[in-house]
């Protein structure tokens, strides 16, 4: 019996796209489709079917996947809390992803009972000035900083995402004083990916390759301290840069003495920076199987396959899991099998998912020697 392309993989995170609904348009958005294609968005049966294949596949492995609520804004979707609990009910660890505006005493209660164990809001600036501008609506800001002392008070553990542009690119520092304030146990950057509304924001606000290096180098320092859980989504190369400065093997030997594993998908397991189908599945509103919510790869449908068939068996997955097929210069990084470079960003600018990532400004030893 031939076996599965993917048999010994571990899926880690599932993003679902709850509903393409949302109460703000953001400059960055990932989405094209308005909140008209609702009507789109799976329904609860179909939901629920979604979080039972999800249950099933985690059973075949050493752990279950974390299933995160996404959006659009997952809280514009009525029975949320109702889906959250039947993931809960099926062994599934759930988590949350929000803009956090609409988040009041009344939901943070309701968030804390349905068994989130975790929060992540979405401040794109440490400054309404900045924020709003970003997420194109007056007062977001303070509206999701209320939403974050809300879940604050119901002693949810909760984390800041901020997406980097060049329009917050100073507030690094400034982010990161403002999330230990607010008591947040983690700070998520995420490197512009030029998908959906953000194809429009990169031509102005897109960082170059050398500015995303200075950047990273400055993420690094603020990693050092310790205070916070620090990660870097979609900016794979942090994952040399941290071996580059010697933080790796101080987050290792800390982990070992903690007893737990310095994995870079948050949960445990070290895995490669980009997790594109490696540890990390998105599914769309409609049903939909992408390698991650920036890589517009369909590789199934959970309306016609099962979750499990699409992880174990889709060769576009299975290709990108392998290192050794990347091309360009991070085919001969040797840094490859712990970055592997962003394929998101790849395809955009290529159309091919494994070429080089346009946005890295090392230079492996191998291109500059010519082997």
């Amino acid at each position: 019996m031939k076996e599965a392309l993917g048999s010994n993989q571990i899926l880690r995170l599932l993003f679902w796209e709850t509903t393409i609904k949302c109460n703000l348009t953001c400059a960055h958005c990932r989405r094209l489709e308005s909140d008209e294609a609702a009507f789109k968005d799976l329904t609860t049966a179909q939901a629920k079917d979604l979080i039972s294949q999800l249950a099933e596949l985690g059973k075949k492995q050493p752990m279950m996947p974390v299933l995160v609520f996404s959006g659009g804004e997952p809280l514009c979707r009525e029975e949320l809390f109702e889906l959250v609990s039947e993931a809960k009910a099926a062994g599934i660890t759930p988590a949350l992803a929000t803009n956090g505006t609409l988040v009041n005493a009344t939901v943070a209660k309701q968030i804390r009972n349905s068994g989130i164990v975790r929060v992540a809001v979405s401040l794109d600036g440490a400054t309404a000035e900045v924020h709003d501008k970003l997420r194109q609506m007056e007062g977001s800001f303070e509206r999701a900083l209320q939403g974050i002392k809300c879940l604050r008070e119901e002693e949810i553990p909760t984390q800041i995402n901020i997406t980097l542009t060049k329009h917050n690119a100073g507030q690094l520092e400034d982010i990161y004083e403002l999330a230990k304030s607010l008591c947040a146990v983690a700070v998520h950057i995420f490197m512009l990916v030029p998908v959906g509304c953000g194809q429009v924001l990169a031509e102005t606000d897109m960082l170059s390759p050398e500015q995303y290096e200075q950047k990273m180098l400055e993420i690094c320092r603020l990693d050092s301290r310790s205070e916070l859980q620090m990660k870097v989504t979609c900016g794979p190369h942090y994952e040399r840069i941290i071996r580059q400065q010697g933080l790796y093997q101080a987050r290792k030997k800390a982990a070992h003495i903690s007893g737990s594993v310095p994995g870079r998908t948050g949960h445990g397991g070290a895995s490669r920076g980009c997790l594109a189908g490696l540890g990390v599945l998105f599914v769309g509103h409609q049903g939909n199987v992408f390698p991650c919510g920036y890589l517009p790869i369909e590789c199934g449908n959970v309306l016609k396959q099962k979750l499990a068939e699409i992880w174990y068996n889709n060769e576009d997955l299975a290709r990108m899991r392998n290192s050794s097929s990347l091309e360009g210069k991070c085919g001969v990084c040797g840094y490859r099998d712990v970055c592997g470079g962003c394929r998101a960003r790849a395809y955009a600018a290529t159309g091919n998912y494994m070429a080089e990532e346009p946005f890295c400004a090392y230079i492996p030893p191998e291109v500059v020697s010519g082997e």
